[in-house]
């Protein structure tokens, strides 16, 4: 048995791997925007984006394909980080002077355990877990302590950036009647 998952086309062509942003808002830009499309092309609401800490150089966007593919662990945070270390050729993310996980909510419990284990030392989250749970979503165990967990580590933690464009995605998703596939 083999088990893959292979990013949509498009997802290069929104997240534009080489791209260089400055600001935390230019990058969530992206990662909502990844969210939005995901969304239009009937997946999940959850986008996000990988950068090289000290050059700003996008490296790897993703998207959730847990509907597109049928399996609960391709969280847009999974399929990222994923996506970066391929793109690499190395399971470490903290080389080269780091990589940044951007991602338009903040993430569940698994995807909590992802950020910690695949090296990088900054996530940068748009929605709240609340605004995800609003719409349905069971976003796990993530407590207060998660968070001090991935600080202790030595992972920077950046929250609410650009929270009302990645609240909207969510919104129209389930507006638009958006599968809750883990309720």
């Amino acid at each position: 048995m083999k088990i893959c998952v292979t990013l949509p086309d498009w997802v290069d062509a929104v997240a534009r791997p080489g791209t260089v942003c400055a600001s935390d808002e230019e990058k969530m830009a992206i990662a909502v925007a990844l969210a939005a499309e995901n969304v239009s092309r009937g997946g999940g609401p959850f986008g996000a984006v990988v950068f090289h800490r000290p050059s700003g150089r996008l490296v790897s966007g993703g998207v959730n394909l847990v509907l597109q593919s049928g399996l609960s662990c391709f969280h847009a945070e999974v399929t990222t980080l994923s996506a970066a270390q391929a793109r690499l050729g190395r399971y470490d993310l903290n080389t080269d002077g780091g990589h940044e996980l951007v991602t338009s909510s903040e993430p569940c419990a698994m995807c909590l355990g992802a950020v910690l284990w695949s090296g990088v030392k900054r996530v940068v989250c748009g929605a709240c877990c609340d605004a995800a749970r609003a719409i349905g979503f069971d976003e796990g165990p993530v407590f207060p302590e998660s968070w001090a967990y991935l600080r202790r580590a030595g992972i920077e933690v950046v929250e609410g950036v650009l929270c009302k464009e990645a609240e909207a995605v969510l919104k129209r998703y389930k507006e638009q009647g958006g599968v809750v596939y883990n309720a």
